[in-house]
């Protein structure tokens, strides 16, 4: 008990509010190199390589001793169930991508913080004030705006958004709960040993030999990957879920200048309107914490 107490002072609320900004900032970095490759290589293969990275860089800081304590860790079977839903939010985002436009599926994706926010309350118990609601919703609209949607309806790509949001939500709330028990470090071992293993088979049918640039790549996406898993983890350690789950949308102005840096995209006079509102969201939730954190 005096270890989660511990984790919620003002200091470490406000560093896991850090280290998650730093994980969604470094999650949309990953993003754009991913863009890049999946022009000639499967994403599969690169999932497959970038847990590779990922479990490369664990064995350097743990060595043995670290899978050692990896298999017998408490955690290992809620893991498995956080990253199946993992691998179900990505496999309906990415068919439901066949048919929506990117900024219509971000727009319902982004649902996916205010989903966090609700289940923070019936699963985890935490107290949510009303200061933090309004930060998950003021961020939702800004996303909203700066996406422009057009009218969607309710179909069934719709629908598999909507579910990939459901699944992303129930990973983070699970997160929450296992941070409280177990060094991240091994949190990120068993998340990417799963992945290694899913992605093995698949790779292997779509495989493409990569180019010398290809290669860099693919460990780059996995070294942005491993400190962006890391960070995401240990932030959930500092702050509640639904302190942290208003900070997702940041990863939306990112992704934005990622776009502008590397493919010369202008965002759209709403993409600043939106971006203003999501900025909003996050001070919305600082400020609200620092009279909370004094206490």
């Amino acid at each position: 008990m005096a270890a989660v107490v511990s984790t919620s002072t003002r200091d470490g609320v406000f560093a896991g509010m850090v280290l998650a900004s730093v994980a969604y900032m470094l999650f949309s970095g990953q993003d754009a190199a991913i863009k890049l490759l999946v022009a000639g290589i499967s994403v599969w293969q690169i999932l497959f390589f970038r847990s590779v990275v990922i479990l490369a860089g664990c064995g350097a800081v743990g060595g043995v001793k670290l899978f050692r304590e990896t298999a017998r860790s408490p955690i290992v079977k809620p893991m498995f169930v956080r990253s199946l839903l993992m691998l179900g939010a990505w496999l309906c985002f990415y068919t439901a991508a066949k048919t929506l436009q990117l900024a219509e599926m971000t727009t319902i994706y982004f649902a996916a913080p205010v989903i966090v926010t609700i289940m923070s309350v019936v699963i985890l118990k935490e107290r949510v004030p009303l200061l933090r609601w309004a930060a998950a919703l003021v961020g939702f609209v800004g996303v909203f705006i700066a996406c422009d949607p057009s009218n969607l309806g309710f179909t069934l790509p719709v629908v598999l958004v909507l579910t990939a949001a459901l699944f992303w939500a129930l990973s983070i709330v699970l997160m929450r709960k296992m941070a409280l028990q177990e060094r991240t470090i091994i949190q990120v071992v068993l998340n990417n040993c799963f992945f290694l293993v899913t992605a093995a088979v698949p790779m292997f049918l779509v495989w493409e030999t990569p180019n010398l640039g290809q290669a860099a790549l693919m460990v780059l996406v996995g070294a942005i990957g491993g400190a962006a898993q890391f960070a995401l983890f240990e932030g959930m350690k500092r702050a509640e879920a639904s302190v942290i789950a208003p900070f997702e949308y940041t990863s939306l102005v990112w992704a934005f200048v990622f776009g502008y840096l590397i493919w010369s995209e202008v965002p759209r006079i709403e993409v600043y309107a939106g971006a203003g509102l999501i900025m909003l969201a996050g001070l919305i939730i600082i400020v609200g914490e620092r009279p909370r954190s004094s206490r």
